[in-house]
């Protein structure tokens, strides 16, 4: 790590501490050239590919504005849309993959977006799972009502409380 100071390609870490929720870690550096201290905050990369293979960072801003277009209309709140993608985010990085396919990071959305409001998850789903018919549609409202009688998911047009979220 070069000092911003002196430039000086040596650095010396004084200390280090979990940031964002452990997400990153911030290290307290000290040049042993010119004795000043900065802080460095160091992440782990999470690439997606897109369809046309180029590799972009990971952002939560582009999963709330693709879930964002499904819930208008909805009572959804953008601290919800907030929270689901972060939620998103922590199961990517829990999979351990640096790298992820634009098209997973769309299935990864469908799970937490149901829960959240299963009107929104049919008009995302509907895309992401590329649906061509009203027997798709039929399919998906009939799973989903299944797992309502079984007691896995919330009855259409319900959402679970902020704090079972």
């Amino acid at each position: 790590m070069y000092c911003p100071f002196c430039r000086n390609a040596d650095s010396r870490v004084v200390d280090s501490r979990l940031v964002d929720d452990g997400s990153a870690i911030r290290r307290r550096r000290q040049c042993p050239d010119c004795g000043r201290r900065f802080s460095t905050v160091e992440t782990t990369s999470l690439s997606v590919i897109k369809r046309s293979g180029v590799a972009e960072p990971f952002s939560r801003s582009k999963v709330i504005n693709g879930v964002r277009k499904a819930c208008q209309g909805r009572p959804v709140s953008e601290d919800d849309l907030a929270m689901l993608a972060q939620e998103v985010e922590e199961n990517i990085r829990a999979s351990g993959v640096a790298e992820i396919d634009a098209h997973e990071v769309g299935l990864a959305i469908l799970q937490p977006l149901q829960r959240l409001d299963q009107v929104a998850y049919l008009r995302f789903a509907s895309v992401y799972q590329a649906f061509e018919s009203l027997e798709d549609f039929e399919t998906a409202i009939r799973q989903l009502r299944e797992e309502a009688a079984r007691g896995t998911a919330l009855p259409a047009g319900a959402q679970r409380p902020l704090s079972a979220r």
